[in-house]
This record gives C-alpha cells, sequence and structure tokens, in this order.
C-alpha cells in the first residue's frame, strides 16, 4: 500500500467475482480519476472541451470524495513550471507526466489530442545472457541484470534495439561468451500471471560486458517497457551495475496525489 506497482496491479485482472474480492483484500489499490465522461443528472459530456470536463470533475471529486484511502483526484495544472517540478518529482516507477488540449472533446482510442512526456533516464546493465530471433539462429535480444548489495546478479529486462546489420557481430560476440548460470539472483524464463509454463528459452552468458541503456519506468524490479542502448561501457566493472540506479521514488510520486 501507499506506492505505484504495476505487476501488483496486475494481479488484480482476474474474471470470477469471489476471485476479485479476495484479490482486493490481498491487494488493496486506489483508483485515481482524471476524466468525467457524464454528469451526475446523467447528461453526456463526451462532446463538451476538457477545461469544461475538468471542472465538473472537480466539482464531483469535492462532493463525492471523501477519503483518499480508494479514489483519488489526479492532480491537473495549466503551469508549465509547476509541471516541470512534477515531471522531476515523477520517479523511476512513473513514465511521466500527461499533456492535453483544453478545447478538445473526449476521443476513445484516439491521442490526437493526447503527448505522453516521458522521463527517459539511463542506467548501465550487465550482459547476462541473450535469446536468439524466432526462428533464426542470430541474436533477437540481449538479456540486462543488475547487482543487489548481496552480489546476486538480477534479471531487470532486454535490449533488442539494434540494428540488423549488428547482429551478426553481436551474435559472434556473446555466442563466444556462453557459460551458466549468467543471472545468479532472479533469472528470466519464469513462470508468470499469463502462463504457469517456463518460457522463452535463452542463453546464459559469462556476465563481463556493460552496456548504457536508456528506460522509461522501472517497476517490480524490472524495467516495465524494452530499453535501448546508448553505448557500450568497458570502462566500468560489471560489479559497478547495481539496482541503486534505479531505486524507487515512490514516496515522492505518491505525494503528488
Amino acid at each position: 500500500a501507499g506506492r505505484f506497482s504495476f505487476n501488483e496491479l496486475q494481479l488484480r485482472l482476474h474474471p470470477a467475482a469471489s476471485r476479485v474480492q479476495k484479490l482486493a483484500a490481498a491487494h488493496p489499490a486506489t483508483f485515481i480519476v482524471f476524466d468525467l465522461l457524464e454528469s451526475d443528472a446523467g447528461k453526456s459530456l463526451l462532446k463538451v472541451p476538457l477545461r469544461e470536463r475538468r471542472m465538473a470533475l472537480e466539482k464531483f471529486a469535492s462532493k463525492n470524495l471523501k477519503s483518499a484511502a480508494a479514489i483519488r483526484l489526479s492532480p491537473a495544472t495549466t503551469s508549465l513550471a509547476q509541471a516541470k517540478k512534477w515531471f522531476d518529482k515523477a520517479g523511476g516507477n512513473l513514465d511521466g507526466i500527461i499533456a492535453k488540449r483544453l478545447d478538445a472533446v473526449y476521443a476513445s482510442g484516439e491521442r490526437t489530442a493526447v503527448v505522453k512526456v516521458k522521463n527517459i533516464r539511463t542506467a548501465d546493465c550487465v550482459v547476462g545472457g541473450f535469446r536468439y530471433a524466432s526462428g533464426s539462429k542470430l541474436i533477437g535480444s540481449l538479456l540486462l541484470g543488475l547487482y543487489d548489495d548481496a552480489g546476486f546478479l538480477h534479471h531487470v529486462g532486454f535490449t533488442s534495439a539494434f540494428k540488423t546489420t549488428d547482429k551478426r557481430a553481436l551474435t559472434k560476440k556473446f555466442e563466444a561468451l556462453r557459460k551458466p548460470p549468467g543471472f545468479t539472483g532472479n533469472a528470466p524464463g519464469g513462470p508468470s500471471r499469463w502462463s504457469t509454463e517456463r518460457s522463452g528459452k535463452w542463453e546464459p552468458v559469462d556476465p563481463k560486458v556493460v552496456v548504457e541503456v536508456t528506460y522509461d519506468h522501472f517497476t517490480g524490479d524490472r524495467f516495465r517497457h524494452g530499453t535501448r542502448i546508448v553505448r557500450w561501457r568497458k570502462d566500468k566493472a560489471p560489479r559497478q551495475c547495481t539496482l541503486d540506479q534505479v531505486a524507487h521514488r515512490e514516496g515522492r510520486a505518491i505525494a503528488l496525489l
């Protein structure tokens, strides 16, 4: 409770009502409202501009949202200076901030009047393994790891953002480094909530190579999305690549609400 966790939120996804009640008790969540599509009187606000919908939402929140434990109003501002402060305080477990046109009506499934401004950060990671591209003998992705305080190397994500022309050289390089176990802590390919089977065969390598990557979101002890390579860090020792680089700042982020 009191922190952001995409992985724990996923645990709440279940079709059975009895199971939903149990999960709600085990993993309580806070619902954050950011728009109002129908008034108290039942009038549709879909064709009303965001400026007016936000005013209606704030009135609704003032009248009905008495406790912040279960439901909260998403913060909003028209001040660029304030938005920049929020951006800096968002922490490593939030993507960034959302910018919306105040004169836009609600458009389901469209982002023509919405821009996500991501807070792109960098981290130095150790390559602990790789996966071949599907149906190929060339590398499809590199598996990234970070060390904890006890010296265990944990799998935290992947990068597949390299040129097709580079794959042959990368394959030759990392095939020569193949050596188990690769990761000594959390390893890739374990069961997930989507599958109880171990999936995604991967090849462990001697953790000697360090790579700097960019990422936008770190949650549940891993990068939520794929990362992009910035450069190879021949100047950095693998053991210097620790989880401290991506330490969560939930306290600062949750305080924005």
